[in-house]
């Protein structure tokens, strides 16, 4: 009776490492150490897991904050892990550090993308649920992160959500990294690197009304060439995207869902009734008759 009852009563107290409500935590993830700014719905079933990437202003409890509510609506563990700006600047950040800065091809292992997967995997461990289905959600910067580690990370996670990403990573090779896989070293930047990258789960997530410059706008000359606002560069990723698939007879597993009216505002994009669509599935059926690409 009692050996039967002891693997039920450690996953209990697992599972009770993380209280309901708002809490925070300090994962060590191999050689680094990242805070997670966290909410468990009371009632919360133990089935997903949604991480959170705040935008360039590294605000990752405010994001938690403002993901309460799908949270709550998604019955879901919600983590904003911190990416502080001292040891990960934009080349780390929103550029994963894949490259060192002296332009250098770093190991897979010292990629910011890869500390997703432990980050996961500790999570998994803290709550005593190893098969939690995990779901990753960014907005701005963090919407790059998330469409630019699609193209290189296997997280494992069920679905990668890019929101408003500030510029887009075409799957091209053509256009330098950042914008495309250009001047890349050989095994980051092949046509089957692009392949895979069509065929991960991602989801291009877009407020219509993200069509404003604001202080934080990418106002690069290779940022202008994908379009003259968030929405539409996202748009013109996607379809090109879309064509290149069919164009190669490649699949492609990149989904749109768009926010209407809705602009450069995460809370407002995780509180829209399509973010729901943008977790857990719509494809896009047809390109809009106006993409502005």
């Amino acid at each position: 009776m009692f050996a039967w009852c002891l693997p039920f009563a450690l996953a209990t107290l697992a599972f009770d490492e993380i209280p309901a409500g708002k809490s925070e935590v300090k994962l060590a993830l191999g050689d680094t150490e990242l805070t997670a700014f966290l909410h468990r719905p009371a009632g919360w079933k133990g089935e997903r897991l949604i991480l959170v990437m705040h935008g360039v202003l590294r605000n990752a409890e405010e994001y938690r904050d403002h993901s309460i509510g799908m949270s709550e609506r998604f019955d879901a563990l919600v983590a904003a892990p911190l990416f502080d700006a001292e040891r990960f600047p934009s080349r780390r950040y929103q550029r994963g550090g894949i490259l060192r800065a002296d332009g250098s091809a770093a190991p897979p292992e010292e990629w910011t993308y890869a500390l997703i997967p432990r980050l996961i995997d500790a999570l998994r461990s803290r709550t005593g649920k190893p098969e939690l289905r995990a779901f990753v959600i960014g907005h701005s910067a963090g919407g790059q992160f998330v469409l630019r580690m699609s193209a290189f990370q296997d997280t494992g996670a069920v679905r990668l959500v890019a929101a408003n990403p500030g510029s887009a990573l075409f799957p091209t090779l053509e256009q330098e990294f950042g914008y495309g896989f250009g001047a890349l070293p050989p095994s980051l930047a092949s046509e089957e690197r692009l392949k895979r990258y069509l065929a991960s789960p991602l989801t291009l997530y877009l407020g219509t009304a993200d069509d404003v410059p604001d202080e934080n706008f990418d106002a690069s000359a290779e940022a202008l060439l994908q379009g003259s606002g968030r929405h539409q560069r996202g748009l013109a990723c996607f379809w090109y995207a879309k064509g290149l698939a069919a164009a190669r007879g490649w699949p492609c597993a990149w989904q749109l869902v768009e926010a209407p009216g809705v602009g450069h505002d995460h809370e407002k994009m995780f509180e829209h009734e399509r973010c729901a669509l943008a977790l857990f599935g719509a494809p896009a059926s047809a390109p809009p008759t106006s993409s502005g690409r």
